[in-house]
């Protein structure tokens, strides 16, 4: 299998390259591609240097797979010109998300529904990922009514600008304009403000939380609301999530149903204050999932804490889930 990684030298696109390392999936050639001012760089993959190429070039190469990490233009004027030439694009940009004749997967939810002619695959936001791995089980047995959700995200699923800003302020430098990601400090602060400002008064980063979630979930009546914030976190996104179901439900069934989902690992024991945190979900795949209980002040309530790295499962993890399914998919109708 030819694989092309597009934007390998950002934040997403190394950790891309790194699971792909991890795990299983048989690469027969790997293209890395980036920016024009990247070309002819060299990265690393596997113990071996391979030389960074161009858009052009790697369309020519015509991989099998092509996974995205590059920004929403660039999707939007390169995913097409790889899926012309046979490949299959995996993006990880909001480009092609709520496109109605593109899927939007979560491969433990929904990868059923891909099709050989589904040649460019949306990959969803880090916060919704999260959030839906462990709403889905939950929906299907007892039927989402509505969510409300506050996130408490890592500045690293700003990408590298944001990375550095952090570590200037770390080390107590003021960063200049022009190497500030943010409008204000991230060190030692919050800021409720992720992404762009929408005429709604939400941001960007809110609005994809109810848009996917209803898309993935399959169900548009599901009421979602939002809060996003971003904090000074390194290591991985969190959630508070209060969620309403249309069923009673019993809590005991809760915890099965989380328990016997791929990819949801529970971390729920008070006693010795045992809950999920970004500090030791970073560098991990799972969803971790906490501080399960009801909400008493509501009939059918439930509220979770959950936690996940925002550059694994958030974003790499799940792009090479895709990938891997395809390829089992086509190994197993062969």
């Amino acid at each position: 299998m030819k694989v092309a990684v597009v934007g390998v030298t950002g934040l997403v696109g190394t950790v891309m390259c790194r699971v792909l390392e991890e795990r299983e999936l048989p690469i027969s050639e790997f293209i890395p591609v980036a920016s024009a001012r990247s070309v002819g760089k060299t990265v690393k993959f596997k113990g071996q240097e391979y030389t960074i190429i161009g858009m052009e070039d790697a369309i020519a190469a015509r991989p099998d797979i092509a996974i995205f990490s590059a920004g929403g233009s660039t999707s939007l004027e390169y995913a097409p010109q790889f899926a012309e030439v046979g490949t299959t694009v995996i993006d990880n940009s909001s480009a092609w998300r709520m496109d109605p004749s593109k899927k939007l997967v979560v491969p433990e939810i929904n990868a059923a529904e891909l099709q050989p002619e589904d040649k460019i695959i949306a990959n969803p936001n880090c916060s919704t990922i999260q959030m839906v791995m462990a709403l889905a089980p939950l929906h299907r047995a007892f039927g989402i009514k509505r969510i409300v959700v506050s996130t408490y995200q890592s500045f690293t699923g700003t990408g590298m600008k944001a990375v550095k800003q952090y570590q200037l302020e770390k080390k107590g430098y003021e960063p200049k304009a022009e190497e500030m990601a943010y409008h204000y400090p991230i060190f030692e602060n919050c800021l409720p403000h992720c992404d762009v400002f929408l005429d709604n008064s939400y941001t960007k980063e809110e609005m994809k939380l109810v848009n996917e979630t209803r898309k993935i979930l399959n169900d548009d009546s599901i009421g979602v609301t939002a809060t996003a914030v971003r904090v000074p976190v390194d290591g991985g996104h969190s959630e508070s999530v209060n969620v309403e179901f249309r069923q009673p439900f019993d809590i005991e069934e809760v915890y099965r149903l989380l328990r016997e989902t791929p990819g949801i690992t529970i971390q729920d024991d008070l006693g010795n204050n045992h809950y999920p945190m970004p500090r030791f979900a970073k560098d991990q795949d799972d969803v971790f999932v906490g501080r399960i209980r009801r909400d008493e002040s509501v009939a059918n309530g439930l509220n979770l804490w959950i936690v996940a790295d925002n550059l694994r499962k958030g974003a790499a993890t799940n792009a090479v889930q895709i990938a891997e399914y395809l390829y089992q998919h086509k190994a197993a109708g062969a």
